[in-house]
């Protein structure tokens, strides 16, 4: 049958996988059918292995690169983000603290840059945001070029925990500004009486400590209204559609079939599957033949797995899929695909 999906494709596209599977081939060649049919793409890879510039055989950055009529791409870097983020927040924090504060923090937010989770919630904060600002920036579809499985879940499963957690730290904010004020209250009942000459001095600046507690509570909305956004966009499948690119063979389908419970348990809207490298009914010769016969069970298998879900099975080419010309070729597969 012919799948509308490729027609009626939502804004947000999101292709995921196991490493080595042909991701990020199926969705530069995506990028390339919608960009032919005259709509403007960005294509975002977020996988610390950037393969975009190989596959397309030429330099892309980490802001908006021109590749085609009607397509961006570029390569979101988890330690450029990383280190860009932290700066913006030493930059913030500076404002909000006292110079002698500095040294401390700037140490701090150093050894933070090698926590675990730093890069994926410095990566999520940049998704994010373009989510939010891609079709301000005239893009009409935006696709996420994803690392592999497990990465690509902890990103999309991400931004609710993110936004629970910043909430967490906006009650605590907002404790702290109300336990400011009972200090300030009591302060000023006592400023009549007669201090004991060996009190605490009086501390100054209490009104700037009440100012920079109400500007660490509006970053913290932000960042909280940034990540419900993402969440929503993420899973409305008017606008989020999510793909997994697999090859016919045990691993990638048993990690596809985890990936898939996991988003759908997460309510996620999972769109399609692509089976990728299935071998050409003209490729010929003993091995190619027993291979094949593996290959068809696996290919039922999914069938099965996958019951419910819109997929189809994309060829094995006889050369690397590479530049222009390559994905070109990948792309028109993809347009002459069926689905079942």
């Amino acid at each position: 049958m012919t799948f509308s999906w490729l027609n009626d494709l939502p804004p947000i596209l999101f292709l995921g996988g196991k490493g080595g599977v042909g991701k990020t081939s199926v969705s530069s060649a995506l990028a390339l059918i919608l960009s032919q049919a005259g709509r403007r793409v960005l294509l975002i890879s977020t996988d610390p292995a950037h393969s975009l510039a190989d596959a397309f055989a030429q330099p892309i950055g980490a802001s908006p690169t021109a590749i085609a009529t009607n397509l961006d791409a570029m390569e979101l870097d988890p330690e450029q983000q990383v280190e860009a983020h932290i700066s913006e927040v030493l930059a913030a924090m500076k404002d909000l603290t006292k110079p002698s504060m500095y040294p401390q923090i700037e140490r701090q937010l150093k050894l933070s840059a090698q926590s675990p989770g730093t890069q994926e919630a410095a990566l999520l904060e940049a998704m994010a945001t373009w989510l939010d600002n891609f079709q301000h920036a005239g893009y009409d579809h935006v696709i996420f070029d994803t690392a592999p499985t497990g990465h690509t879940l902890r990103l999309l499963i991400l931004p609710e925990a993110m936004a629970t957690w910043t909430q967490g730290l906006l009650k605590h904010s907002e404790s702290a500004t109300r336990l400011q004020g009972v200090v300030d209250h009591l302060s000023a009942s006592r400023q009549h009486s007669p201090r004991h000459p060996l009190a605490e001095p009086q501390q100054h600046g209490t009104q700037d400590l009440s100012d920079r507690q109400q500007q660490i509570a509006a970053r913290l909305r932000q960042r909280q209204q940034l990540f419900q956004r993402a969440r929503e966009r993420i899973k409305d499948s008017k606008q989020t559609a999510i793909a997994f690119v697999l090859t016919p063979e045990k691993l990638p389908m048993l990690e596809t079939e985890r990936a898939v419970t996991q988003l759908q348990q997460a309510k996620l809207p999972i769109a399609a599957l692509m089976i990728n490298r299935n071998l050409p009914v003209h490729a010929d010769g003993v091995f190619l033949q027993q291979r094949r016969q593996q290959e068809v069970q696996y290919q039922q298998q999914i069938k099965t797995l996958f019951a419910a879900l819109p997929k189809t099975f994309l060829p094995l080419f006889e050369t690397d899929l590479q530049g222009l010309a390559g994905l070109q070729r990948l792309a028109t597969a993809l347009q002459q695909a069926k689905w079942c």
